[in-house]
């Protein structure tokens, strides 16, 4: 998968981040509460009989049935609607009836959107689209092509070049005019580009992880078959041309002769061949660190070979010589080529593989004293346009060019240098940026007012591109940890045994979450981050943006049992919307309006509203009267929502977050701030998890998905049962 994105991984460097612990301590009311069978004994403030609560989970011991119990639930319409959609033929209705599901989804309240990546204010030294910025894989981590100034970019030299962007992407002439236009604009174009990140790599072998953090350092230490260049034009990279048999399920890959891999001291390790290409595949399937989902049903025998039933030859991958690869789908998948972006079809070295220890199928065991392969920079081979030469925790990642790769005479950065920061210091990025430490920065609330004071916002001041990136906040319908998985000490719940199963059976309540959803200020959330002025910008309202997709031909789908036609070019997030007010279903995720009238599901807050909160709330409050579950101000459900205390930007930001929960619901909710005072503890607390019983929040608001490849699948599918979607871990099962 993509992105399985950290918030600080994507900030632009400018926050300040946190260890956990509450400083907002639940009442500790003295209700009894028996943990094993999940019974709470009630208050009935009616007058009648009290009901006694009892957990109608508790019986099930087995993790996988109750995961399996508690999806069938809360996400039983999204997964029957998202079935008809995966069976679809026609990439129309396909489009169409994924947007009826995600508009369950959204329904169904289980996160709810924040934002994008990017739509902050910037100065930066790097011009414009030099970097593609195709919204899914991870060719927009690859910096080869940057060019990057000794001076910061004015805005209108910026913009000159934005709009010539525009009228010759897709002819191959930008970057020649780009280098053109800056020479005569008095720029320097230096070879080297330096920018700050915030989490290191946990592991160097990309074929078994899915977080971003590792992902976007990998991706510039191996090329793919093809690559999206920075008009966003997907071009050959390993492979000099490809060919697609008329049935669409045999694609053929040539690949160029004469590659290298070599070792992180530059010395050759051996060629590049098809061969490679199938080993990495056998490892990501191997590893099974989140990847594997992503071949699943477009392979042949992907998920019989995962499932132990076929060995790996049987899989729909096959080098017919050195030069020489057939991919055999199990269906026509119009979205193939775009999935080549992304780590899950990256070559890997079979000899430079087991060289370090590494060994396929039954044999596979990364916890093996003889399997170092991935362990650190110096164990991958390389063929893409860097080898790194320096990785010190928390400091310093340095990516020098590598003299055998095959396009070695083209590439514009020959040093790409990462800073770490943690973002402790909220001016820290922009102070570096001035110095020429790093080459660009965002600019935060404190930043800004720094940059108007000097100057130099005016001067070079833009507001960065949003992204297909979208950061949620997850709520935990199914919490059992009460601190991080790593350390007990950090991540403390100050709530009571009691507490935690009324949390429990009010966020499996789709009117409690709903509630939680609308009763959230996004856009006074979102300045604390990005200042007031763009505190709308980056807002997203769905999980897969709404014109990510648009219908290629007219379609017909059944809105509730009604026929409506789409004609071609109508937008994903329409079609969402329409279903969202079928089912009447007070949110809004789709603007036709906006952006002139093309109509955008970003830039506006379609989900808060108090009174929408209040009266979601009066209905969860009677359906949880009903099962036991007494909610008001003198026996509120307490909600616990970790943060980086580290950081007065997110600081202010979670204290915003609690205002608005606190007030809206006059004390019948009551959010817990629990402190982390140290970023990795923040992502111990949910980030770095892998499964659902490990997540240590009732809402967690840090972590987002991008797309790997462009269709609504690669955002839907990471909410498949049976641990093939992985964000479902998010909301605490599976």
């Amino acid at each position: 998968m993509k992105k399985f994105l950290a918030l600080l991984l994507a900030a632009g460097m400018m926050f300040s981040v946190v260890a956990c612990g509450d400083n907002t301590p639940s009442n500790g009311d003295d209700t009894d509460v028996n943990t094993d069978t999940g019974v709470v004994d009630g208050t009935d403030t009616t007058g009648g009989d009290a009901v006694e609560y009892v957990d109608p989970y508790a019986d099930i011991e087995d993790y996988d049935e109750l995961s399996a119990a508690i999806y069938e639930d809360v996400l039983g319409d999204f997964a029957t609607a998202y079935e008809a959609a995966k069976a679809a033929t026609n990439v129309s209705e396909r489009y169409a009836l994924m947007a009826i599901a995600e508009a369950k989804l959204m329904e169904d309240a289980l996160m709810l959107p924040l934002s994008s990546n990017g739509g902050l204010y910037a100065i930066s030294r790097v011009a414009p689209y030099t970097i593609t910025s195709v919204l899914w894989g991870n060719d927009s981590y690859r910096y080869h092509d940057a060019l990057v100034a000794t001076e910061p970019l004015t805005t209108g030299d910026r913009d000159e070049m934005k709009a010539k962007w525009a009228e010759l992407n897709g002819t191959g002439g930008y970057e020649a005019w780009a280098k053109q236009f800056l020479a005569d604009k008095g720029y320097t174009v230096k070879d080297s580009y330096s920018l700050g990140y915030a989490s290191d790599p946990q592991t160097w072998d990309v074929l078994a992880t899915s977080r971003a953090a590792d992902s976007e350092a990998i991706i510039n230490t191996y090329d793919g078959l093809l690559e999206y260049d920075m008009e966003n034009v997907l071009q050959p990279a390993l492979a000099e041309s490809y060919t697609v048999s008329d049935d669409g399920l045999t694609y053929t890959f040539k690949i160029k002769e004469g590659l290298k891999w070599v070792d992180s001291q530059g010395r050759e390790v051996a060629d590049v061949k098809a061969d490679d290409f199938v080993a990495g595949m056998q490892h990501m399937m191997d590893a099974a660190g989140g990847l594997e989902y992503l071949v699943q049903g477009i392979i042949v025998n992907a998920t019989e070979y995962l499932n132990g039933e076929v060995e790996f030859d049987k899989v729909g991958v096959k080098a017919v010589d050195d030069t020489t690869l057939v991919y055999t789908l199990e269906q026509p998948t119009s979205y193939f080529t775009t999935m080549l972006g992304y780590g899950v079809f990256a070559p890997m070295s079979r000899e430079y593989y087991t060289s370090q220890g590494g060994q396929f199928g039954a044999d596979f065991d990364s916890s093996a004293e003889s399997y170092t392969y991935g362990k650190t920079p110096d164990n991958i081979a390389y063929c893409g346009p860097y080898v790194v030469t320096n990785a010190t925790a928390e400091n310093t990642i340095v990516f020098s060019a590598n003299e055998s790769y095959w396009d070695a005479e083209n590439i514009n950065i020959k040093t790409l240098t990462w800073l770490f920061n943690d973002g402790s210091e909220a001016t820290k990025a922009y102070n570096d940026m001035l110095a020429g430490v790093i080459d660009g920065c965002s600019l935060n609330a404190s930043s800004l007012e720094i940059a108007r004071g000097d100057g130099n916002f005016d001067k070079y001041g833009y507001t960065s591109l949003t992204d297909a990136t979208s950061f949620m906040a997850f709520y935990n319908v199914n919490r059992s940890q009460m601190t991080n998985i790593n350390d007990a000490t950090k991540g403390v719940s100050s709530k009571t045994e009691d507490d935690v199963v009324r949390s429990n059976a009010a966020l499996r309540n789709v009117h409690f979450r709903r509630a939680l959803s609308f009763a959230l200020d996004r856009g006074a959330y979102n300045a604390q981050t990005v200042g007031e002025d763009l505190k709308l910008t980056s807002l997203r309202n769905s999980y897969t943006p709404g014109t990510f997709v648009t219908l290629k031909e007219d379609v017909t789908v059944s809105i509730n049992g009604t026929d409506k036609t789409y004609p071609a070019g109508t937008a994903y997030g329409q079609i969402m919307q329409d279903q969202i007010d079928a089912d009447g279903v007070k949110m809004t995720v789709w603007n036709p309006e906006a952006d002139g009238g093309i109509g955008s599901g970003d830039g506006f807050d379609g989900w808060y509203n108090v009174d929408n909160a209040k009266e979601e709330m009066a209905a969860a409050i009677e359906e949880l009267a009903a099962i036991g579950i007494e909610v008001t101000a003198e026996n509120p459900i307490y909600i616990d929502l970790p943060y980086y205390s580290g950081s007065e930007v997110y600081g202010n930001r979670a204290q915003a977050y609690k205002q608005c929960i606190d007030t809206t619901f006059e004390g019948k909710v009551v959010m817990n701030l629990v402190t982390c005072e140290t970023a990795q503890d923040w992502y111990y607390a949910g980030y770095y998890t892998d499964f659902g019983n490990e997540a240590n929040y009732d809402i967690y608001d840090v972590s987002g998905w991008g797309p790997d490849y462009g269709d609504p699948a690669t955002y839907l599918d990471t909410f498949l049962a049976d641990y093939a979607g992985y964000m479902v871990k998010c909301i605490g099962i599976y």
